[in-house]
């Protein structure tokens, strides 16, 4: 049987647990709520044009007015959610290793920090991906971003651990995050990518990665965690390593 300071403990995980799921359904209701009422507002207004002209042409502009409407409130959810969640203090802790058996507040901030990169993934994302909007976005979030940075991916997560420099530019599908999970661990550290840095399509990026200006990592390669990439050099394959620069066969 259970020792009593065992289950003590066990009762106040699972209130932790419990007091995590419920705060975390709790603001994103508020924070949708708060991100529908622009677009809300905008129907009701075309609600009440009072145009000339056939019912038909009614139904049409109404119609039309869905797609301004779902931008308002796509980019009313990156706003809210990213604010939010950085007044509660829903980040993740860089350089920690946490035990998924043992929920202490540490990891539950992650967890309520990444279910909010999730929604906003699920219903802005697609939207706005690969433009300065969701550059924005990551800013506000905690991400500490350079000037003209572009992310075509929805799988770069636990922004307030990433630091990119100047003109990084993030390829499709990319996956990099300041987390991973090894034997019911979850360890975090932080993403460095310097000036110039380009991330090709579908690659991984491993946590505590340092790549210097000018680096590139190809298209399809895995760069494993605490990798150090020199400055200016080539990186492909899996694991990725160096690519020698081409050099021209010389002829007799």
């Amino acid at each position: 049987m259970p020792s009593k300071p065992y289950q003590r403990w066990r009762f106040r995980a699972v209130l932790r647990v419990l007091w995590c799921l419920l705060s975390s359904f709790a603001l994103e209701s508020f924070v949708f709520g708060l991100s529908v009422l622009p677009a809300v507002l905008f129907w009701e207004w075309h609600l009440h044009w009072d145009l000339p002209g056939p019912s038909w042409l009614r139904l049409v502009l109404l119609s039309m007015a869905f797609v301004p409407a779902y931008l308002i409130f796509a980019f009313s959810l990156t706003i809210l959610s990213s604010v939010s969640t950085g007044l509660l203090g829903w980040r993740a802790v860089p350089d920690l290793e946490m035990r998924i058996s043992d929920p202490d507040w540490p990891l539950l901030d992650w967890v309520r920090y990444t279910i909010s990169i999730h929604m906003v993934r699920i219903f802005s994302g697609l939207v706005f991906r690969a433009t300065p909007l969701w550059t924005l976005y990551m800013r506000l979030n905690g991400a500490k971003l350079g000037r003209r940075v572009f992310v075509n991916s929805l799988w770069v997560t636990d922004h307030n651990l990433l630091e990119f420099g100047d003109d990084v530019v993030i390829g499709s599908e990319v996956h990099l995050s300041g987390h991973t999970v090894e034997r019911g661990l979850v360890k975090t550290a932080r993403v460095r990518l310097g000036d110039g840095v380009t991330v090709g399509v579908s690659s991984i990026v491993g946590i505590g990665v340092e790549a210097g200006p000018g680096c590139t990592i190809g298209a399809l390669s895995f760069v494993p965690k605490f990798s150090k990439l020199e400055a200016g050099q080539s990186y492909a394959g899996i694991p990725a390593h160096r690519i020698e620069p081409h050099r021209p066969v010389e002829t007799l």
